[in-house]
């Protein structure tokens, strides 16, 4: 699946309202998209639930997996994002 590596942009991290309207880009898009960072098991992107477990903060990695290139686009666009602006 292809992936890209992108830096958590929010300014206090993938907490409940960026990962809230990342998992309505996802939901909107309506195919599958992972969150994952090091060492930890990707999760569904689909929910927002899932994305905070990650326990990403401001300028941690996140990978970004995805069979769509434009939904990957999307989604990494919007994890890079301060989505608290």
């Amino acid at each position: 699946m292809p992936s890209t590596t992108v830096t958590v942009g929010s300014a206090i991290g993938l907490h409940a309202r960026p990962a809230a309207l990342i998992a309505e880009a996802v939901a909107e898009a309506g195919v599958d998209v992972t969150l994952a960072v090091e060492d930890q098991e990707p999760v569904d992107a689909g929910s927002a639930l899932m994305i905070m477990t990650l326990g990403a903060t401001k300028g941690t990695e996140v990978i970004v997996e995805s069979d769509d290139q434009a939904t990957l686009d999307k989604i990494a666009g919007l994890v890079a994002s301060d989505l608290d602006a």
